[in-house]
């Protein structure tokens, strides 16, 4: 057993636990959607809070790995900075809040702006694992239902929407078919998220601690929102750009400003927000030192002609 740089093994987990887990991650990969169960441990943390993801990241991370963690899209709340200053303490990788720098990204519930890349691992934290609980509380019904891949419940739980509201009212966890396969919960993710999953170069990985399940979709695999023909599954809009970087088409919160109930649309994604507004600053920075330069330029062709 090797020490990190806390004292820890590396990882915090022992390495037969990580075998373990590395097993289970194997078979789920192996079968896209499928959840394939494991004995999740303890962690220095409530479950809920994101012990199945901290595991499968925690058996997947190396010393020459760069992590993210993200919590709704931000990089400086206190879920992601609590995870990711654990595994600087106790694996002793390098840590950063770009996504094209990372390797290994864990995320609750947002999937990063910035297109994921071949090589990359994104490990999502899951609180309930199981797509159908909330239509069938019995383990041993529904675990028959996904074995006969018979998904009819949730097509009338989506009809009962349609007929009721016009519409599907799900905005989040909305679910998915994995592989034309298994109905899948891509964790609490916006709707918008969704289409992202589809065929991503990026290895997807799921935990749910608290629940013991891991699932996982490999890269370039078929994930569907489900639907039907006439009302097709439709991912959340926002018409309005953001308010810090003027992003359009990305995933927005809405942040209270005042005490009177004023509020502004900003990007979820404090990477992606941070880099765009950089990139204006800099646009117009090089704009107008080319105006300037321009302005000289005439300023000295004037004095030459006179």
């Amino acid at each position: 057993m090797s020490e990190g740089p806390s004292g820890y093994n590396i990882g915090y987990l022992d390495e037969q636990t990580k075998r373990m887990i590395r097993r289970a991650l194997l078979k789920a990969v192996a079968v896209p959607g499928f959840q394939v169960p494991f004995a999740s441990r303890e962690v220095p943390m409530p479950r809920g809070w994101g012990t199945g993801g901290v595991q499968v990241t925690a058996a997947i991370i190396g010393p020459d790995d760069v992590l993210k963690v993200i919590d709704q899209g931000a990089d400086d709340t206190t879920n992601a900075v609590s995870i990711r200053s654990f595994f600087a303490a106790v694996a002793g990788v390098r840590t950063t809040t770009r996504t094209g720098e990372a390797s290994i990204i864990q995320t609750r519930h947002r999937i990063p702006e910035t297109p994921l890349a071949e090589g990359q691992t994104i490990v999502y934290q899951v609180p309930g694992p199981e797509p159908l609980r909330f239509l069938e509380p019995r383990e041993t019904e529904t675990r028959r239902l996904h074995a006969l891949a018979d998904y009819g419940l949730m097509y009338v739980k989506l009809y009962e929407d349609i007929a009721r509201y016009g519409h599907v009212a799900t905005t989040y966890d909305y679910p998915v078919m994995v592989a034309g396969r298994y109905l899948m919960a891509p964790s609490p993710i916006p709707s918008f998220d969704n289409p992202k999953m589809h065929r991503n170069p990026a290895l997807q990985l799921f935990g749910a601690g608290r629940e013991k399940r891991i699932y996982a979709v490999p890269p370039y695999t078929d994930v569907e929102s489900l639907g039907f023909e006439d009302h097709p599954f439709e991912p959340q809009r926002f018409d309005d750009p953001c308010a810090i970087c003027g992003s359009v088409g990305v995933y927005l919160d809405e942040v209270i400003t005042d005490d009177v109930g004023g509020s502004m649309f900003v990007c979820s994604d404090t990477d992606h927000c941070e880099r765009a507004a950089n990139s204006d600053t800099n646009t117009a920075t090089a704009n107008t030192a080319t105006a300037n330069t321009a302005t000289a330029d005439a300023v000295d062709t004037v004095e030459v002609t006179a």
